[in-house]
């Protein structure tokens, strides 16, 4: 693991929180954030994907860091996903992370455009040269078209700033690939929360989860089961769990998740424009799977956590 972070275990992509009129809620979001620290994650993404950080102002994002430095307060690392259409926004929104002061950033290809491969290492380099922050690559090829490989992470090995990997693409060979390639020079994280068990026996140490918004506890605990190699604890745990952790996988995943949350008392499930809310069958379905999962919610195995 790089000398420069300590980076492990969950770290769920925290939704934003919105007032009705869809202004931004930020009371709201710091209290989601000191809960899902209460309940013993390891660390917070805040302007993810699930954060909807396509949907959010420049000054919108700042606040929410600040927000989450402050919750924070240095009991669990804390990271800001960098989403922009150019390299020039993303190299300005990593100046403002720096100057708010948080722990790192989690940097997104460049939106919209279907890079090259050429193009795809370019704008990370462009960003991570920019900053002294320690950056997170993120890949996710089924949502955001431009799949960073491990040819592509591979060549940006030189990189000091790049010091993590988080990847969603479902195929955790590519955790190997990798490290045939440059050995340990990336902390390797999972995204896709349907294959951690998996992610983590190829040699992720963290997980960037969505579904761990509603569930903190079971997700942790589920990922430090597998760190450990409990896997006869872990599986059932991870059978109860995996019909919620599919809809991480899902186009409207953002809205999905913060059903769940929202049934949980943890936030609202509300989302901006274009996500619209989920249509009344849809609804339905989470609603119907949330509550088999409540009915037969496990009896956590120790892992260390705090109490509840």
């Amino acid at each position: 693991m790089s000398p420069r972070i300590s980076w492990e275990g969950v770290f769920p992509a925290v939704t934003t929180q919105f007032n009705d009129d869809l202004s931004l809620n930020i009371d709201a979001t710091a209290k989601v954030m000191d809960g899902l620290i209460r309940d013993g994650v390891s660390g917070l993404i805040v302007c993810g994907s699930v954060g909807e950080n396509t949907s959010l102002e420049r000054k919108e994002k700042v606040a929410i860091m600040e927000a989450a430095k402050s919750v924070a307060a240095g009991r669990v690392p804390v990271l800001c996903g960098i989403a922009e259409f150019t390299t020039a926004f993303a190299v300005e929104t990593a100046k403002e992370a720096a100057r708010v002061g948080i722990d790192g950033i989690m940097v997104m290809p460049a939106l919209v455009y279907s890079s090259k491969s050429h193009e795809t290492a370019a704008h990370f380099r462009s960003v991570a040269s920019a900053t002294d922050l320690p950056v997170m690559l993120y890949n996710n090829p089924p949502i955001y078209k431009n799949d960073v490989t491990p040819d592509i992470l591979a060549s940006l090995a030189d990189v000091e700033t790049v010091v993590c990997f988080k990847d969603s693409s479902g195929d955790t060979r590519r955790f190997i690939d990798t490290r045939n390639m440059v050995g340990d020079r990336f902390v390797l994280f999972a995204g896709l929360d349907d294959v951690i068990v998996e992610s983590v026996a190829m040699g992720a140490v963290g997980w960037v989860s969505g579904m761990s918004n509603a569930f903190p506890r079971e997700g942790e605990t589920l990922f430090r089961l597998a760190k450990a190699g409990r896997y006869a604890e872990a599986m059932p745990l991870y059978e109860w769990f995996m019909p919620l952790l599919h809809l991480d996988a899902r186009p409207d995943l953002v809205q999905c998740i913060k059903l769940c949350e929202h049934i949980m008392g943890r936030g609202t499930a509300l989302t901006r424009p274009p996500r619209l809310a989920l249509l009344p069958h849809e609804k339905a379905e989470v609603e119907a799977m949330m509550a088999k999962a409540l009915k037969n919610r496990p009896v956590l195995p120790n892992v260390g956590l705090k109490a509840a």
